[in-house]
């Protein structure tokens, strides 16, 4: 039974969000195809992110609690992570953006986003000898720029409080994986190559990872859900 650990915490992280996804009020399930689109476009850059790490033996995985398919070298239910978790974050996103108003106040947006910015660029260098902080800060770092500055979103500060409210649920699932409650880790980490700070058992750059993604699946849903919206010629 082991081996249905990683599968079954990709189904119970968005089993929930997927039924609520009919409700009259939310009507969700309209906007799977932008889902689908944006978050498979994403997965593309964090999937080889992922095997590029692996190879390296940055991180790698516990057999077992996986039920042994792979593909480019990582196992089927890490490739259904970049599917379920991001769902459940857009989801989520979706619901509290349609029924709560989350704006931030544009001057103190952009000073969240210019000290983000410089905070993690900061990080990076301080942390450049460990490959997976410094390449998570840094593209993170990058990721807002272009976000905030280039393509001109208006959504940064109110995607950052969701994904605050959302981190319980991130924390859970993450430290799961990462060993909580388990006999041993299904992702593990080489200590030579983390700052090894954790929270509890996550490595505390999981984190910021899951805030670039997070980032980059609402900026492709939301550009995917607008064309949807166009009419036809």
């Amino acid at each position: 039974m082991w081996q249905y650990t990683y599968l079954a915490i990709n189904f119970f992280t968005i089993i929930v969000c997927f039924l609520f996804s009919f409700h009259p009020k939310i009507k969700f399930h309209k906007h799977f195809k932008a889902f689908i689109m944006a978050s498979s476009l994403v997965a593309v850059f964090f999937i080889a992110w992922d095997v590029w790490f692996t190879k390296m033996g940055v991180w790698w995985f516990n057999d077992r609690y996986l039920i042994g398919a792979r593909l480019f070298g990582l196992p089927v239910e890490e490739l259904m992570f970049f599917i379920c978790i991001p769902f459940s974050c857009i989801f989520t996103y979706f619901c509290l953006d349609k029924f709560f108003k989350l704006d931030w106040n544009s001057k103190f947006e952009k000073i969240f986003s210019i000290a983000s910015i410089l905070i993690l660029l900061c990080l990076s260098v301080y942390f450049r000898e460990k490959i997976y902080p410094f390449v998570t800060f840094l593209t993170t770092a990058i990721s807002i720029f272009v976000l905030y500055f280039i393509l001109k979103i208006k959504w940064i500060g109110k995607a950052s409080f969701v994904y605050l409210i959302l981190m319980p649920g991130f924390l859970s699932v993450n430290g799961i994986l990462t060993g909580s409650g388990l006999d041993s880790p299904i992702v593990n980490y080489n200590p030579e190559e983390i700052i090894g700070f954790r929270i509890f058992t996550i490595p505390i750059e999981d984190t910021v990872y899951g805030y670039e993604m997070i980032l980059w699946n609402l900026y492709f849903f939301y550009k995917f859900k607008t064309k949807e919206m166009e009419p036809a010629n």
